[in-house]
């Protein structure tokens, strides 16, 4: 995606969230969730990915806290793009968060979001590739086994007595999937999660850089939704100037 191109759609998704802040505070998207905790367990025989995190010998345990959630917060009876988003321990007292939502397996699948009525069988992804020396890569996490609930509370109650277990894999563009790490989930005594706040880019698993394109496309709604006040949805006259220069500076190059 062209950068100027990621920075106008950027500018749009911002505006979309400030409006919905209008109606919902403090979060616009994945307004409830589910907090859980466990740990990240690398398995053998993965290939090279090119990310420092994913590479890790087999047998290295991370301990994680991870959120499950449901978009746009609709009825549970009703299929929604669900969220997980995981903050891994990197070791010396640093985290790194990856951010994955339910997409499709193969291709054109993995990069468009998909709603689903519950997590199970689902393919969670990043959607967005991480930059690598050797690509593009993607992050993923699927679980097999019994159906669970869709309905939040009652998916609290269901791993009350099992815990949540996903398998990690990464993808080079559109190549097959290396599993590399098994994730167990169970659900945390603690459900307060008014302070917090994931952010894959910011936050970045060692190893792992975002495109610039990716960067322009979801930082500025992706910070306004995390600030949650709305305070900020209608930008200084100078910057909307500067848009609209932008607009019409590309505008004007396509049509050459």
């Amino acid at each position: 995606m062209p950068v100027l191109v990621a920075r106008i759609l950027g500018r749009v998704l911002r505006g979309a969230i400030g409006l919905i802040l209008r109606v919902r505070r403090p979060r616009p998207i994945h307004p409830h969730g589910l907090l859980l905790r466990g740990e990240v367990e690398w398995m053998p025989g993965a290939p090279r990915s090119g990310i420092a995190w994913v590479d890790q010998a087999a047998g290295t345990r991370a301990a994680t806290r991870a959120r499950v959630s449901r978009s746009v917060g609709l009825p549970s009876l009703l299929p929604d793009v669900i969220g997980l988003a995981l903050r891994v321990d990197t070791g010396g007292g640093g985290f790194g968060d990856v951010e994955l939502a339910t997409t499709g397996r193969g291709v054109p699948g993995r990069f468009l979001l998909l709603p689903r009525l519950t997590v199970s069988r689902a393919t969670f992804a990043t959607l967005l590739p991480y930059r690598t020396d050797g690509g593009p890569v993607h992050v993923s996490a699927r679980r097999s086994g019994r159906r669970l609930p869709a309905d939040l509370a009652a998916l609290r109650h269901a791993l009350a007595s099992e815990p949540l277990r996903l398998e990690l894999s990464f993808a080079r563009g559109s190549g097959p999937w290396h599993p590399f790490a098994v994730v167990t989930l169970r659900v945390d005594p603690d459900q307060d999660d008014r302070t917090l706040r994931f952010d894959a880019v910011r936050h970045a698993i060692p190893g792992a850089r975002a495109y610039e394109a990716v960067r322009l496309l979801r930082q500025p709604s992706y910070r306004l939704a995390q600030d949650g006040s709305g305070r900020t949805t209608k930008a200084p006259r100078g910057t909307r100037r500067a848009f609209l220069a932008r607009i019409r500076e590309w505008a004007s190059r396509r049509s050459r």
